[in-house]
Parts: C-alpha cells; structure tokens; sequence
C-alpha cells in the first residue's frame, strides 16, 4: 500500500499532522479540542496535495513508464502508432515518457525496415534462382543429349549446340545486368557527362531494334519540332535507357500495324524525352511494381518474350542517377507511355581549321 500514491500520501499526511500538533503543544493555553483540530486539518490538507501532486506528477507518469516497459519486453509495439500529442511540461517524468515513446517509435521503424528487406531478399533469391535455372537447365539437356549420341548427326549437333549457345547468352546477359545493377546500387559506376544530340542517340535504337520490329509489323517513329535537340548526360547510359524503353515497347505491342513514337518536349527543368507505344498496356495495380527486379506483369507468358527482367531496374537507377525520374501512364488496352527529363545541353563548339597564308615574297 505504501508504494501507491495513496500509501505516501497517508504517510506524509500522518507525519506532517502529527509535527504540527507537536509544536503547537507547547504552546501555552492550547486546548486539546483545538490540537485535534489542528491535526486534522493538516493531516488533510497536506493528504489531498501530497496525494494529487503524487498522482499527476510522479505516479501517473511513472506508470505509463511501466507499461511501455512491459509491452517493449513482450515486443508488443502497438502504442507507438498512438498519436502521442508533445507536451510543453516541465514535468521531468513525462520527459522521460516521451523520450521511451520517441525511442520505441524508432525500433518500430527499424523492425519495419528489417522485415522489409528481409522479405525483399526472400523474393530476390526465389527470382534470382529461378532466372538462373532456366537457361542452366536448358543448356545442360542440349549437352547431355549431344553426349548420349545426338553429337554423331550433324544436323542435330549444330542444331542442339546452337540452342545450348543461345541460352548460355541469356545466362551471360542476366549476369550482365546483375552485375550492372548491383554497381549502380553501390555507386560504382560513375556517370560521364557529355553534350549530344539525343535524336541522334534515339535513331542509332532505332537502327539497332529495327528488324525486331519489322517481325512484328511495328513502326519506330521520331517526332520533334526541332531539328537538333541536345542534352547534358551519360551518354552511354542513356542509349541503354532507350533501347530498353523502346525494346520493350516491341515486345509488349501484339497487333501488326501499330507504331511505337519517341518525342521531346522542352520544358522549364529541361528536355522531356517520351515514348510511347500502342500495346496492350499495363494495369494500374502493376504500375507501381514494373520497375523492381524480375517483376513480371504477365507471369506465365512473360518468359517466353526473353530478357533478364532487369531492365526497367536498370532504367530506374540510370535515370535517377542523372536527378530525374520514370514518370508511368498507361491504360488496359490502349498503350503506354514513359517518360523522363534530361538537363538541357549546347551544341559542341567545333573547332575551325586555320589554313595558313602563304608569306608574300618581297620583290627587290
């Protein structure tokens, strides 16, 4: 009982009556009716503000104290999603109360965090492993079945090699790109910027991805007001970017006779580089998703198109690399569209030959 704020209350009360009544004992003339008054009211006086004092400022605190204590050690952190208004008191207990609810705050956000990325390295090495086994297996049945006798037909041994290399490419390319990625993530490619003609660097993917659309009865067009745009990039990089964006559009656009459609647009940040394609479209649940490692919209069929299912990913580093990023619409049925802003560039200065005069000869 002595441990509750009644308990002190009691005690203190008791001891503060009981001192007063003392001296005013030894004062002459004071009645014993007037020292039980006097006890009385200081025993209760001092009992009610001991006790409210004790409640408000010490104990009240101290078990809200306690409580998160005990919901810390059966890890039960519910109470930190509370909306804990911040108070401006003095009290140095309710100090301490906020600093354990900022602290528990910050754990819950790590365990967040954790089970995040946990559940994130669980789906990369399920992705990972299953990326990797194809081409692996596929390759291995093309070998072993040369060695069980198929190597003596020639045509069924550049037929089954051919498969075998083929695969072992796919293999090559998805190390590739991990590798690419997993440098980009830490930092260890380093951008080198430069000033170029992005309409030059769209038509060389053009060039590049044009048989793979002429399957496909797909037109590549490349629309611009201006004859000559320039941006301030990487290059290199941002071919990648492209032939991903527009490889992709090939390959997810079924019908014959669509189009996929690069154009710029200058804007106030920079040049607006869009394409667009006319293909089946993304839905909006997936949008938010295509750029995570081997995120497939289409699971069952998506394999079938080829590539690593990095490309997006890698889309998303280089462009963020360079302060920007992938802006997404599309529509069921209708096509997509990415886009991204580049810093606006200068035509490079070219350098003017000097042809050298020839020194007149003085005539004597």
């Amino acid at each position: 009982m002595f441990f509750s704020s009644r308990g002190v209350a009691l005690l203190l009360g008791f001891s503060i009556a009981l001192v007063t009544t003392a001296f005013l004992s030894l004062v002459e003339g004071v009645t014993t009716q007037a020292l039980l008054v006097a006890w009385l009211l200081a025993f209760s006086s001092a009992y009610i503000l001991i006790q409210i004092t004790l409640d408000f400022l010490v104990f009240k605190e101290i078990n809200k104290i306690h409580v998160m204590i005990n919901k810390l050690r059966r890890k039960d952190l519910s109470f930190v999603d509370e909306k804990q208004p911040k108070s401006s008191s003095v009290n140095p207990w309710r100090g301490i109360n906020r600093e354990i609810l900022d602290y528990a705050a910050h754990k819950q956000k790590e365990i967040n965090d954790l089970k995040k990325m946990e559940e994130f390295r669980r789906e990369f090495v399920a992705n990972v492993s299953h990326e990797l086994k194809t081409p692996i297996f596929a390759a291995q049945g093309f070998v072993y079945t040369l060695l069980d006798g198929a190597a003596e037909q020639a045509k069924l041994r550049k037929k089954f090699l051919r498969k075998a290399a083929r695969s072992l490419d796919g293999l090559d390319l998805l190390v590739q790109d991990l590798l690419t990625l997993s440098q980009m993530e830490t930092g260890g490619i380093k951008m080198h910027y430069e000033h170029f003609n992005i309409q030059e660097t769209v038509q060389e993917v053009f060039d590049q991805l044009e048989s793979e659309a002429e399957k496909k009865g797909i037109e590549l067009k490349l629309e611009t007001n201006q004859p000559i745009t320039y941006v301030y990039a990487d290059r290199q990089r941002i071919y990648q970017v492209m032939i991903n964006l527009v490889g992709n559009a090939i390959k997810y656009t079924k019908q014959e006779g669509k189009t996929v459609t690069v154009f710029f647009t200058e804007t106030t940040n920079g040049v607006d580089i869009i394409v667009q394609d006319e293909g089946r479209g993304i839905p909006a649940g997936d949008i938010k998703r295509i750029f995570e490692r081997f995120y497939r919209v289409e699971k069952s069929r998506a394999r079938n198109k080829g590539g690593t299912g990095l490309g997006l990913a890698i889309v998303k580093h280089i462009v963020e690399a360079h302060q920007s990023e992938v802006r997404v619409k599309s529509k069921v049925g209708a096509g997509s569209t990415f886009s991204f802003i580049l810093p606006r560039g200068e035509e490079p200065i070219q350098p003017t030959l000097e042809i050298p005069q020839p020194e007149s000869e003085e005539v004597e």
